[in-house]
């Protein structure tokens, strides 16, 4: 009976062992998944917020001051100059925070996140600048479930569909974003991991107090992001990736989401 015991109790080990996928199964399944582009194209005509310089991308020179080209040289190269927050970009906790994160100092297993979106584009007509508030999330969470855990929460207004094609309506101000009880309750209640918005900024008043509580916070946030209209509003994937930084303070990110 004893040996009967110990074989049936390693049997079930192994059982519970194997219920955990394998990294090559996870990638298989993968494979089949929908994955959409949370990201806007980075161009020179690309908006930015009015205090910072436009983007300009050149291409890198010889010594004798010559572009470097496929043709004579084998490659070719672009030289960037461009503020932090431009295009699709993370702020991590530094941009705000004197003792907050840095770039090289964000969390990998922050970097792959459950995605939540929240839907604000039926209360634009009558209200253009409107912040998503409590009741809101509150009535959110009656439709879809209670905001999980380590998420990150997305917030679509469709403002991204003017980023190429009318950025000064784009850059438009007051705008719909966040109102700050209600990321505080997501960070407080919710337990979040970042936030993010398609506008230039997660405020709809000039204070920033939204930006920077949830900066303050720990946490990070993805700016401009763009198709969250072809995202559901639960069970997808964010993955974020961008430049490890030394010290910085922000940098163009891609961003995309994994379909369920």
């Amino acid at each position: 009976m004893r040996s009967g015991a110990v074989a049936f109790s390693l049997l079930f080990s192994t059982v519970i062992v194997r219920a955990e996928p394998t990294l090559a199964e996870i990638g298989a399944v993968l494979a089949h998944k929908t994955f959409i582009d949370l990201t806007q194209t980075l161009s020179e005509t690309s908006p930015v917020w009015e205090g910072f310089p436009e983007p300009k991308i050149a291409s890198a020179r010889r010594p004798d001051g010559a572009p470097y080209t496929i043709a004579h040289d084998g490659f070719r190269a672009n030289v960037f100059a461009m503020v932090g927050q431009s295009g699709t970009h993370i702020d991590p906790p530094a941009h705000f925070s004197p003792d907050g994160a840095t770039l090289d100092r964000l969390a990998l297993h922050d970097m792959i996140l459950p995605l939540v979106v929240f839907d604000a584009t039926p209360f634009l007509k009558d209200d253009p600048a409107h912040a998503f508030s409590r009741q809101d999330l509150e009535a959110w969470e009656r439709a879809h479930g209670r905001v999980p855990e380590g998420a990150f929460v997305a917030l679509r207004t469709d403002m991204s569909k003017d980023f190429a094609t009318d950025p000064a309506r784009f850059k438009r101000y007051p705008f719909p974003g966040w109102s700050r009880e209600t990321v505080q309750f997501l960070v407080e209640e919710r337990g979040i991991k970042a936030i993010g918005h398609e506008s230039l900024d997660s405020d709809v008043t000039e204070s920033m107090e939204t930006e920077s509580y949830i900066l303050k916070s720990g946490r990070y946030q993805i700016e401009v992001m763009a198709n969250l209209d072809r995202v559901p509003a639960t069970g997808a994937l964010l993955v974020v990736s961008f430049a490890k930084i030394k010290d910085g303070l922000g940098f163009p990110a891609r961003v995309f989401a994994i379909l369920p």
